[in-house]
């Protein structure tokens, strides 16, 4: 019977620490990590590997922080959205003053051991992003606007520059012009979302520009916003991290993307609901590979700068 109640116990303990980890967003923490560390091994000077291994899971501590805070504050909405009414909060597996204090404890962790480790300017530079994160997008903009997604979009577009600040102690043209790929990424990247999960945002009372607009102009902005991006895009080619490979990569997939885009905005509305926004989803998961490979072209660069070609 005690050998029993011990695994009970066991079991449970392992499921708290499965909630807890939850709260992080650990899907979104992975496109943190990924472009964090590209902004970081791209820029120009070295840091020791131990060095820059602490400073992205710090940065990575922070934007899980950021999720957390995210949990606490969008607990009521989230209960009613099909999309997030599993997360811990509105199952019942954390409460909202765990997630809370466990989100704030993060925050603070993260700042001080990423300040310690890189560089205050970095440091300030991740409290920032929490900060903007959390009050700007969370608790002001994503209730009040539909730009919500367009102005908060900028949290998720600080990585690569903290990255880049780890190594250099700094900002650049080269820095900013990865934040601006994220940025204007973002918008068409989560616009597809809400194009199939519309009513979502409508039970909830989330003015995303498909409630607020509807479908037909959250098309024409994704597709706008396409045109915008791909400039942004190619042109980064042509600063020193980029190069052959990223500018071929760039080509090919901004072509694909404002494709894609063209041929969501054509779309109508009873062809998207009798196929079940099959290429909705489709353009929703091509925009993750879009930035991916964008990313993971500028790596390849800094590989091959590193070999001598």
């Amino acid at each position: 019977m005690s050998d029993i109640s011990l695994t009970q116990r066991d079991s449970q303990g392992e499921a708290r620490v499965g909630d807890f980890f939850a709260l992080l967003k650990p899907r979104v923490m992975s496109l943190v990590v990924f472009t964090a560390l590209v902004g970081l091994v791209v820029a120009p000077g070295e840091m020791h590997p131990l060095t820059a291994l602490a400073s992205i899971f710090f940065i990575a501590l922070g934007g899980g922080a950021s999720g957390a805070l995210n949990m606490w504050y969008d607990a009521d909405i989230d209960k009613v959205m099909r999309r997030t009414a599993t997360r811990p909060i509105p199952m019942g597996r954390v409460t909202e003053g765990d997630a809370l204090g466990f989100g704030l404890l993060l925050s603070v962790l993260s700042v001080v051991m990423l300040t310690l480790t890189a560089n205050l300017f970095a440091g300030l530079f991740l409290a920032f992003t929490i900060f903007f994160y959390v009050a700007v997008y969370t608790i002001w903009l994503k209730r009040r606007t539909p730009q919500n997604i367009v102005i908060g979009g900028a949290a998720g577009a600080f990585p690569p520059m903290i990255g880049w600040a780890c190594a250099t102690g700094g900002v650049s043209v080269e820095s900013i012009a990865m934040f601006l790929l994220i940025f204007l990424w973002t918008p068409p990247h989560f616009w597809s979302l809400a194009l199939f999960m519309k009513d979502d945002y409508s039970r909830a009372g989330v003015p995303m520009l498909t409630v607020t607009h509807g479908r037909k102009a959250t098309r024409r902005h994704i597709f706008g916003y396409a045109l915008a991006l791909a400039p942004v895009a190619v042109g980064l080619g042509f600063t020193p991290i980029g190069g052959p490979v990223y500018l071929v990569t760039a080509i090919v997939l901004n072509a694909l993307f404002i494709l894609g885009a063209w041929r969501l905005m054509r779309r109508s509305e009873e062809t998207a609901q009798a196929d079940g926004y099959g290429a909705e989803r489709k353009f929703f998961w091509f925009s993750l590979l879009y930035l991916f490979l964008h990313f993971a072209a500028l790596l390849a660069e800094r590989g091959l700068l590193a070999l001598g070609f």
